[in-house]
């Protein structure tokens, strides 16, 4: 991935962040057929790899041997950036449309685990976490699905774990901009929909004072 100075994201707390807000990975492997992606949830597991599982069904753990390297693509928020936004436009008019966004790469080798202790702690990870922040207290659980249909539920997927080799992140958030326009692309965003952005760029903001 292409990481200008400007836009080198190294702050543990922010790609943690990142990888929270934005769990749906897209797992990037090479195989005999070619170039394959499959777009898996993913977290961050105790042991320090990432977790998660794939249908029983999907031949992503037939084409990837284990040990091979694969990349996992965690996309954060992003919009797009007008000239219009920037205040010192009216002045030169040396300004060109961009994309804000937040994006972390992650290189490791992927193991997949077909053992039901491995599966249920996949499961219960990932639901675990989703739940408590849907649901809160009411949270779904594991144990109020009957016995036998979580059996069987599991029978038809594989948990997997990556070992994490590397690790690469991206915030392009204007940084590159003069105050004033940075800060007009916040409004910008705000005026737009973008408010998600505007609060990503806000924040990266405070943290530099």
């Amino acid at each position: 991935m292409y990481i200008p100075p400007d836009f080198q994201e190294t702050q543990p707390s922010e790609i943690t962040a990142i990888i929270a807000g934005a769990p749906l990975a897209c797992i990037v492997a090479q195989t005999a057929q070619g170039l394959l992606a499959n777009h898996i949830p993913l977290l961050a597991a105790p042991d320090g790899t990432l977790i998660g599982h794939v249908a029983l069904a999907n031949e992503m753990h037939h084409l990837i041997p284990d040990g091979q390297e694969v990349l996992a693509i965690f996309r954060g928020d992003n919009a797009y950036i007008s000239p219009n936004f920037y205040p010192t436009k009216a002045q030169h008019h040396r300004h060109v449309p961009t994309w804000n966004y937040q994006v972390v790469h992650i290189h490791g080798k992927i193991r997949f685990l077909l053992d039901r202790q491995s599966k249920h702690a996949a499961v219960g990870l990932l639901t675990r976490i989703h739940e408590r922040r849907v649901n809160g207290s009411a949270a779904w659980r594991m144990a109020d699905a009957p016995k036998d249909y979580m059996a069987q539920m599991l029978d038809g997927i594989v948990a997997l774990k990556i070992d994490i080799d590397r690790v690469l992140a991206k915030s392009k958030l204007s940084q590159n901009r003069a105050d004033i326009d940075y800060h007009g692309a916040i409004s910008g965003l705000r005026a737009t929909g973008h408010e998600a952005m505007a609060e990503q760029m806000a924040k990266h903001l405070s943290k530099q004072d």
